[in-house]
């Protein structure tokens, strides 16, 4: 489907289906053929996913999809984008969806799976050295972010610290405008924007004005966080929308 003029400013390649279901299908398809190629590559792929409720049906298709089998599986990471900062018991963690939907549903091995160790004081130091250990040239290979109706991605919330980090690759974040339970561990910038497939889902009516407000101010990225997401390298940017997200 075409993409709205007024969502002309977004940065990207803009993919709109008329549901949730069908960008669901569409990005599970192009995320699958990327981690492959990678795999096919490097031998191994790292995936970062975040939480929410926009990407469950999403995880719950690669799942299923026989397109990613159980070897592609056992050479796959899987990382967090970002985690509310809450006790490993409390389901408003995004990994318990994630664990959920995706990671005890498939064959990945447990030492590669990477929850964010938010319960201590130097988690956000930690994850970024395991993180930069297992990042041979430095760089994800996949990450599928989402965006909030106030504009921002990961815990990259408007007017927040973490937006103008640009050395450290994780941070503890706060702020007045970041949402409880807060703070929150983030990945940031440095190291989102030079991912190699960055894909990002917006789902629903009530994330139109949002995009139209990012596609309106491409460089602000302190009132949408959104925006900050900007490709380096040969990274590629692709906005998974359905067609109530992109309408209105």
């Amino acid at each position: 489907m075409s993409a709205p003029d007024d969502l002309r400013g977004l940065r990207g390649r803009l993919v709109i289906d008329a549901s949730a279901e069908l960008v669901a299908q569409r990005l599970a398809h192009d995320l699958i053929r990327a981690l492959d190629q990678r795999i096919a590559e490097a031998g191994s792929a790292h995936l970062a996913l975040s939480g929410g409720t926009s990407p469950q049906r999403l995880y719950q298709r690669l799942a299923t999809d026989a397109g990613y089998a159980a070897s592609d599986w056992a050479q796959t990471h899987l990382w967090l984008v970002d985690e509310r900062c809450v006790p490993e018991a409390d389901p408003r963690l995004n990994f318990a969806m994630i664990r959920s939907a995706l990671v005890d549903q498939v064959p990945i091995p447990p030492a590669q799976v990477h929850p964010m160790p938010v319960g201590l004081p130097d988690g956000d130091r930690r994850y970024e050295v395991d993180l930069r250990r297992a990042l041979a040239d430095g760089r994800l290979d996949a990450a599928v972010l989402g965006m909030g109706p106030d504009g921002h991605t990961a815990s990259l919330f408007p007017y927040s610290p973490a937006l103008d980090e640009r050395q450290a690759w994780v941070r503890f974040n706060d702020g007045e405008r970041v949402l409880q339970p807060r703070p929150r561990m983030t990945l940031t910038y440095p190291v989102l924007c030079a991912t190699r497939f960055l894909a990002v889902l917006v789902t629903g009516a009530s994330k139109h004005a949002a995009l139209l407000a990012a596609a309106q101010a491409p460089d602000d990225l302190h009132a949408h966080p959104i925006v900050g997401i900007r490709p380096v390298h040969d990274s590629k940017l692709v906005w998974y929308l359905d067609r109530a997200a992109a309408d209105g």
